[in-house]
């Protein structure tokens, strides 16, 4: 099981990345947009994704994520059960989901430090 700890770490690290509290919830946000946040019982975990994809997503493993709540619906948001994913695979859902509001320039240079700018 992944812990929210073990989230931080890896969402501290990205540039641009910043944590904040709102409501008594966690979330990671790059400027003013929200990429990552955790349900208030830490269970869960919100992620950016596009809409387009949050149904073959959530079609391909309804064990593991679920579709955000009906006021986020509009955002290209998904959700994750904590407990069904390992490091591994956090790892990927949360670098896939800063790549996805950061500018490309900012993930490209991160996620490939040797290509050239």
């Amino acid at each position: 099981m992944v812990t929210v700890e073990e989230v931080r770490e890896v969402a501290r690290e990205l540039p641009r990345s910043y944590e904040a509290v709102v409501r008594g919830r966690l979330k990671f946000r790059v400027g003013q947009i929200v990429w990552l946040a955790f349900s208030r019982d830490e269970e869960r975990m919100g992620f950016a994704f596009p809409k387009d994809w949050r149904a073959v997503l959530i079609g391909s493993d309804p064990e593991k994520f679920l579709m955000p709540e009906p006021s986020d619906l509009r955002y290209n948001w998904a959700v994750v059960r904590l407990a069904a994913i390992d490091h591994d695979e956090m790892r990927e859902l949360v670098l896939d989901a800063w790549a996805f509001v950061v500018p490309k320039s900012v993930a490209e240079a991160y996620l490939d430090p040797t290509s050239p700018e």
